[in-house]
């Protein structure tokens, strides 16, 4: 039989296949899963585990006209075999291919760029809402949310919201037990319970065998069974959490089963007001070594197996990145001071914390998606004495910008933020790229912004900041952690580090993009060019000491990670205005005002310049070497 996913051209072609074919078609979906993963690192188990689930979905709904949310983003990816973009399947997360999540510009069965968890319920609420206002009350609104994003806060305030509005709303709880790592915390407790309970289970079971044999008024019997069941689950629940919130409960139901799902989904389908279908699922369905370790195969390292699914060779590397030497230097202070504790947000994995987990399970605190509370949770313990480091991805810190603000700044608590995933995060795209911390975290009184610029650095930096008594961000890269060699200054407040001399010019890196100045330098002495060039250390307090060496350069470059607007190269701009000085021109090279598609970090950086060899160019231009472009001449203007 020939293969039948090259012709699934839209999700209408779902409609005519039979139920053998599309069983076939889920095994191929997961073929053409497994060979992506292949050639580059992928999410690879959650999207094994949603194949079913996102088959039964296109064949009931038809979503060129209802609306469909996907959260998180990505266990996107059957959706988008079956979406018209299987032909392009193999550029997924390779720059200018396929983006790893939901993506509007790539199909109209995309309707928001999602990356972060939680949200869906609040947008596929504002879309049932907003098509109700319109007169399109037909048009149906579904929501595919994780357990391990239910514990979200925005969750419960969309719930809250949806049972009180009472607009047609389906919220599918995509539950697998996991959400990178295992879930954690009461609402995976209880999620659990209802897994699990024996009584339940055994009359999911007998229903489900009844209406076989009811073939006129199935569906009816089932209405009323379910019926029957969800009260009485109420009653041995002690009252069920979603329908207390006027959100009507259906439930669990097995979520490999693809009449099974289809089958619920038709009967949920034209209900009224806010429903929630339990669908239980297993991370990594449908690819043994997936199932047995799906942590590992979140994101795995592309690996190749053979026709039995046993792994032959993981393509891992032996490059210690800049993740593992945080995780180190959180370890080494745990043991240090007993008054110090690391907290994540359900990226324990993702910032190599396990062992850290294991070590001190006692100070280790795995909060959920729920950075929000991760940070005022931190800031009440330390206001109880201890010493507490909130690791967390730069673009997931956003989330948490009230609390950074009102629980640590304005109560000046030493809370230690570590910013991991800072600046371009590769082929996760603007939803991860970590842009922008330093332009929202400077803004705060007692904040200080600390960016290493080596390995180094960043474990001296962890130290200092907790000796310091006040709140401190330091923020570094998704990359191969660099050591630069020759005689190096401790960390002080506000004092860079003078890592090359020269009085042709001068640039100040900002963070680990200083390797790739020294290189630019390195290149730019050997045609006769003398480069100074600065490790900022600290964006906040900017070291006096840069402004002074600015009056004595006939011009520099700053250069940063960042989105320029509010970045590090403004703060200098700021501060040679405040000190009334007279400079020669001043370029700021960083991220731009728009936001930066996938790719390699390395192609990306070269694209805007931010290499060595872009720095190079910038210094030879400014230098004369090279004629200044016309965009990088109104540059110098606007920033001398």
């Amino acid at each position: 039989m020939p293969d039948i996913l090259p012709s699934i051209l839209s999700p209408r072609d779902l409609q005519g296949l039979s139920m053998e074919q599309l069983e076939l078609l889920a095994a191929e979906m997961r073929r053409a899963l497994c060979e992506v993963v292949t050639s580059r690192t992928a999410h690879f188990a959650s999207n094994l585990g949603v194949v079913e689930l996102c088959l039964a979905l296109h064949r009931v709904f038809d979503f060129s006209r209802d609306r469909l949310i996907w959260d998180t983003g990505h266990q996107i990816y059957p959706h988008k075999l079956i979406t018209g973009r299987f032909a392009r399947f193999g550029t997924i997360r390779t720059k200018g291919g396929l983006m790893g999540y939901p993506n509007p510009e790539e199909s109209p069965y995309d309707l928001f760029m999602t990356g972060h968890a939680g949200c869906s319920v609040s947008t596929a609420l504002g879309l049932a809402s907003g098509d109700s206002l319109r007169g399109e009350d037909d048009r149906r609104s579904v929501a595919v949310i994780g357990d391990g994003a239910l514990p979200s806060g925005i969750v419960f305030e969309a719930l809250n919201n949806a049972g009180f509005l009472k607009k047609r709303l389906l919220v599918i709880l995509n539950d697998n037990k996991m959400s990178i790592c295992p879930r954690v915390g009461a609402l995976a407790e209880y999620l659990d319970t209802v897994r699990t309970n024996p009584w339940y289970r055994g009359i999911k079971h007998q229903a489900g065998e009844l209406i076989k044999g009811v073939p006129v008024v199935g569906e009816q019997v089932e209405r009323m069974l379910t019926n029957v069941k969800d009260s009485l689950k109420a009653t041995l629940h002690g009252g069920m959490l979603f329908e207390a919130m006027g959100v009507r409960y259906f439930g669990p139901v097995e979520g490999h089963s693809l009449p099974n799902l289809i089958r619920y989904l038709e009967l949920v389908k034209d209900e009224e007001g806010p429903i929630l279908l339990h669908v239980l699922t297993e991370k990594g369905h449908g690819f043994k070594p997936a199932e047995a370790d799906p942590v590992f195969f979140h994101t795995p390292a592309p690996f190749e197996c053979d026709d039995e699914e046993c792994i032959v060779s993981i393509k891992k590397s032996s490059s210690r990145a800049y993740t593992d030497t945080a995780s180190t230097a959180i370890g080494a202070a745990l043991r240090r001071d007993k008054r110090v504790t690391v907290m994540t947000a359900a990226m324990c994995q993702g910032n190599k914390l396990e062992p850290v987990r294991e070590e001190f399970p006692d100070r280790f605190f795995d909060v959920g998606i729920c950075e929000s509370h991760a940070v005022a949770f931190a800031a009440g313990q330390a206001k109880a004495g201890c010493l507490p480091i909130v690791d967390i991805y730069s673009t997931f810190l956003q989330r948490s910008f009230d609390q950074i603000f009102q629980e640590v700044c304005l109560q000046n608590l030493p809370v230690v933020f570590m910013l991991d995933r800072a600046g371009l995060t590769g082929p996760d795209g603007p939803t991860h790229h970590g842009a922008f911390d330093l332009g929202y975290l400077r803004l705060f009184p007692n904040m200080t912004v600390l960016a290493p610029g080596d390995e180094h650095d960043l474990t001296a930096m962890l130290d200092w900041a907790l000796a310091h008594g006040g709140p401190v961000a330091i923020r570094y890269p998704k990359a191969v952690a660099e050591t630069h060699a020759g005689p190096r200054t401790p960390v002080e407040l506000g004092r860079s580090e003078v890592l090359a001399e020269g009085n042709d010019g001068l640039v100040i890196a900002c963070g680990t993009l200083l390797g790739e100045a020294l290189k630019a330098a390195q290149q730019l002495r050997r045609e006769g060019l003398e480069i100074g060039v600065l490790n900022a250390r600290f964006v906040k307090p900017l070291d006096s000491g840069i402004v002074e060496r600015l009056e004595s350069v006939p011009w520099a470059v700053t250069l940063e990670e960042n989105a320029l607007p509010t970045g590090f190269g403004s703060s200098v701009l700021e501060a040679v205005n405040d000190a009334g000085i007279h400079a020669g021109p001043i370029v700021r090279l960083g991220l731009p005002d728009r936001f930066v598609e996938h790719g390699e970090r390395a192609e990306l950086l070269a694209d805007l310049g931010l290499d060595a060899a872009g720095i190079a160019a910038t210094c030879r231009r400014l230098a004369g070497r090279e004629p200044l472009s016309v965009e990088a001449t109104a540059h110098a203007a606007a920033d001398r």
